[in-house]
């Protein structure tokens, strides 16, 4: 059965709701793991919808089941992250957050509202679909170590556990009404490098009396580039790069102490683990051969994003049958990280774009930044799309 007309038609009807949620969400933001009154507002939202969910999952997780005939013959899950992020923002923004120095600046805000949408169409159609839909409300994507990974340990997708994983993200440089999809490789992992660099300090016009730990961290940082030039084959996609160099001496005075801290992006996972044993290696090395000691701390975050081919493949026809070919496009990998890799290292999975760019010379601003402020009338896409795309994925 072709739903595509029925989910136009309730979209449009729904729309003027989704916004409403959208602007309430945004209003009210809450920072990673601490999303309690989010996650009262969605249950609230599922308690209106007759939608049966359990809560709780590190802390504020939601699981929903919505189950249409044959509940057994296929289980899908639907995801969307809840989390805000410590960002003052703009006043130009028309909804700004009553939460001074938190903002919904990646759009988990419209994320939230869309799977909200959606699963009110999904629902309203369960008798003429077979399979069940799992409605995943995660939190602390923003935040290591990721609220996917800890719901997954909390056995929140266990029972039942779903045979596929869809997800969609914002994108502010896509135009309203389209989305994007990448199958095999799509975003990085993302490792964070922390390097402390001793030894012994004093009078800068005395070198011959200390350790030069300035000049020696710069060479590590250096050195360390020749991991992406040198080791790494050109084919995978690798960024290494330093962002915090603090070395607090003065004019006249080398420090004991000088502290690095960075980032490691690969779309590898086997080269990622060697990557970071390189790292080690050359830094500590460098460091005993001038006489210092170099302590190495690396943050494991989150993996590589890695779409299954046959469910973007299939997602990616849906879209096309439900936008239109010319509103769906093929993207470019992306060095950003999510915690969606952790879901995609279980399941078949896929994560996808949909564009939020504003028209008519008004700025949309970029994710993360005080600006970013996204054109509403894509929630009509993001809802729309998704549950085409989730009836289409059960059908196959």
């Amino acid at each position: 059965m072709d739903f595509k007309q029925q989910i136009k038609d309730l979209t449009q009807k729904y729309y003027p709701e989704i916004v409403e949620i959208r602007r309430h969400l945004h209003e009210n933001p809450e920072l990673s793991f601490e999303e309690y009154n989010t996650s009262k507002y969605i249950c609230s939202k599922l308690d209106e919808m007759g939608i049966p969910y359990k809560a709780g999952f590190v802390k504020t997780g939601i699981i929903g089941t919505i189950k249409g005939k044959n509940p057994d013959k296929k289980v899908i899950a639907l995801r969307a992250d809840m989390d805000a992020l410590p960002i003052i923002e703009s006043d130009a923004n028309p909804f700004k957050s009553c939460n001074t120095g938190v903002m919904h600046a990646c759009g988990h805000d419209a994320h939230s509202a869309s799977l909200l949408g959606t699963a009110k169409i999904l629902n309203e159609l369960k008798d003429q679909w077979e399979g069940t839909i799992l409605l995943i409300f995660q939190p602390g994507e923003e935040k290591f170590p990721g609220g996917a990974k800890l719901m997954m340990e909390e056995g929140a997708l266990d029972n039942p556990k779903p045979e596929i994983i869809i997800g969609a993200h914002v994108l502010p440089d896509m135009e309203t009404g389209h989305v994007g999809f990448k199958e095999g490789m799509y975003m990085a992992s993302g490792d964070e490098i922390y390097l402390t660099v001793k030894g012994k300090g004093g009078h800068a016009a005395m070198p011959h009396t200390l350790n030069d730990n300035v000049l020696i961290a710069a060479n590590i940082i250096v050195s360390l580039q020749q991991v992406v030039a040198r080791m790494v084959p050109a084919n995978i996609p690798t960024v290494l790069s330093f962002g915090r160099f603090i070395a607090e001496g003065a004019t006249n005075i080398i420090p004991e102490k000088v502290e690095i801290a960075g980032t490691l992006r690969t779309m590898n996972e086997e080269w990622r683990a060697k990557i970071k044993k390189h790292i080690r290696k050359i830094a500590t090395g460098m460091a005993e051969s001038m006489g210092v000691s170099c302590e190495v701390k690396i943050n494991d975050g989150y993996p590589v994003v890695t779409n299954s081919e046959l469910v973007t493949e299939i997602a990616h026809n849906a879209a096309c049958n439900y936008l239109g070919h010319d509103k769906v496009h093929k993207m470019d990998i992306r060095m950003t990280a999510e915690d969606f890799g952790y879901y995609t290292q279980e399941y078949p999975c896929t994560f996808y774009r949909f564009g939020v760019k504003q028209v008519n010379n008004t700025p949309t601003g970029g994710l993360h930044t005080p600006s970013f402020n996204l054109n509403e009338s894509s929630l009509e896409t993001s809802v729309g799309a998704m549950a085409y795309i989730a009836l289409d994925i059960l059908a196959h």
